[in-house]
């Protein structure tokens, strides 16, 4: 944790928190990332147009912040990939699996369901967060990856 920066960690998740709140009491809906692209996913390919807009104007935002911070001067991370190609799209299925079994992801559950104190959500964020921490502990130090 050479690089941790405790008032920008917290300022982003002061605006984390604040969006997933006005999502919720805006429109009633969770900021679940899984569960908006499936929605977003599952609309396009039935040509239902309801709620499709939320959603592409919420995606879009995620994919065009980061881009725009950089250009708006702030510090863009350097970031070294060291996985093959196929490893990565192995992991993004297995990820995607995972939430779909799970009903939800990280931002779903960890941010919005503990929130709300769902239980589910938390024994979900528990059971999350062990597997990446055995995950981790398997790749790097007992195969070594």
């Amino acid at each position: 944790m050479e690089n941790f920066t405790p008032v920008s960690a917290a300022l982003g998740g002061l605006l984390i928190g604040l969006s997933a709140a006005a999502l919720w009491l805006g429109l009633g809906r969770i900021a679940g990332i899984s569960g908006i692209l499936g929605g977003t996913l599952r609309r396009l390919a039935s040509v239902r147009s309801d709620e499709i807009g939320w959603r592409a104007a919420f995606l879009a935002g995620l994919i065009a912040a980061p881009p725009l911070y950089a250009q708006l001067g702030g510090p863009v991370p350097e970031i070294t990939l060291t996985a093959s190609p196929v490893l990565l799209v192995a992991a993004g299925l297995l990820v995607g699996f995972g939430s779909r079994l799970g009903s939800g992801c990280t931002s779903g559950h960890g941010v919005c369901g503990i929130a709300r104190l769902a239980p589910r959500s938390l024994l979900a964020t528990v059971v999350f967060l062990a597997v990446a921490a055995a995950t981790v502990f398997v790749t790097r130090h007992l195969i070594g990856g």
